[in-house]
């Protein structure tokens, strides 16, 4: 057996109203200038305002930058990397969903290491050689895990492709602030997209080859937060404890990447991603279902524990029968959340054998429990529009 490895660099403080302590967070990591990093819509949702008052009235000065955009661009990091460098800052916090904290966070790869991200995608030898200076995620959505994750997903215009950068604690935040309230305010779909996310990654974490006792245990406890609180989330968006909860489920799912991979779902989400800038969640909910069918006879036990985490009742049943339920349980799941179909989301059934190649070529592919081709992708896809026809 070979020998695994698994680090969170992280330190992680949580807790309803903890964006309060921000300032406190930034002088203990001795920044003096941070730089904000964020989108347009938590700017207008006021959330940056509250934010940039905890700092001011912690006396601790700060750049913005408030324009990131979903699935960022090459060009987008290396102009914030230049502005930090510019402002003479010493510090990053990403504040917002996935995006913003992985621009934080690739941010740092560039102004720490030097060049551009395009210098980082995730190679052997590993490329990243400098940490990332100090850094604070604080995530307005609960769903990327970003916060912990040792991963950053940038996009390619020119190869119409996301890669990662990453796989290394030298990219993890050192400071993880998560405050459910700030997710209180989400629009249900995005309450849906970005919980499915959650699941999505303790699912395949899980399952896939590079599972090991502790991604397995944090991977579990998400699924149980997940199938017990997100239709609640979804239905009452202020709802102190499934919002908690859901937090809690994202970091976790996060945390059951280590220094790893997934498999199917983010192999194909992350790859289409890249040919229709749709939201990450909710295209990864769609395809997880379908790859979850594909998949279960690859590590039935493991399918049939998933089931009780999911709240199946599968007492009486044979491995294969309860591994069928955690299928079942998830496409229950991602049709009462309302999920948008692929169709929905823009993409046609004609682009299947593009979308099938380009799924087969992403580095998640490998770690995937059971043995995938271009066929298989093909296959899977059909299911996912098969079940979009309404």
């Amino acid at each position: 057996m070979s020998t695994r490895r698994y680090a969170l660099p992280t330190e992680i403080r949580h807790g309803l109203g903890s964006l309060a302590e921000l300032a406190q967070v930034v002088r203990e990591l001795g920044i003096s200038r941070p730089l904000v990093v964020t989108d347009p819509g938590l700017a207008a949702a006021g959330i940056l305002e509250e934010a940039c008052q905890v700092l001011r009235q912690g006396e601790v000065g700060h750049v913005v930058f408030d324009q990131v955009v979903a699935n960022p661009p090459v060009d987008l990091v290396d102009q914030v990397a230049a502005l930090y460098r510019r402002e003479g800052c010493d510090g990053l916090i990403g504040l917002g969903g996935g995006s913003s904290m992985d621009t934080a966070k690739a941010v740092g790869v560039v102004v720490s290491n030097g060049g551009s991200i395009l210098d980082y995608e995730w190679a052997e030898p590993q490329p990243i050689r400098q940490r990332i200076p100090p850094t604070v995620c604080v995530p307005t959505t609960a769903g990327t895990g970003s916060e912990v994750t040792l991963w950053a997903v940038i996009t390619d215009p020119e190869r119409k492709v996301k890669f990662n950068v990453g796989g290394t604690p030298l990219i993890g935040a050192w400071v993880a602030l998560v405050d459910p309230e700030l997710t209180f305010g989400l629009p249900p779909a995005v309450t849906a997209g970005t919980g499915m996310d959650a699941l999505a990654h303790a699912v395949e974490c899980y399952t896939c080859a590079y599972a090991q006792p502790v991604t397995d245990a944090v991977a579990l406890q998400a699924m149980e937060y997940v199938a017990k609180y997100l239709r609640i989330a979804f239905a009452q968006g202020h709802n102190p404890e499934a919002r908690s909860r859901m937090s809690a489920a994202a970091t976790l799912g996060g945390m059951a990447y280590g220094l790893e991979s997934a498999g199917a779902a983010h192999a194909m989400s992350q790859s289409a991603g890249g040919v229709h800038n749709v939201p990450h969640g909710a295209l990864t909910a769609r395809l997880l279902g379908p790859v979850m069918e594909y998949n279960h006879m690859g590590e039935p036990e493991k399918f049939a524990r998933m089931a009780q985490a999911l709240g199946e009742d599968v007492r009486g049943l044979s491995v294969w029968q309860a591994a069928e339920k955690a299928v079942e349980a998830v496409y229950r799941l991602t049709e009462d959340l309302e999920i948008p179909t692929l169709q929905e989301l823009g993409f046609r059934e004609e682009e299947i054998p593009m979308l099938a190649q380009i799924a087969y070529e992403d580095p998640q592919t490998v770690g995937n429990p059971r043995d995938l081709s271009v066929a298989a992708y093909e296959q899977i896809y059909r299911r996912a529009f098969q079940l979009g026809q309404r």
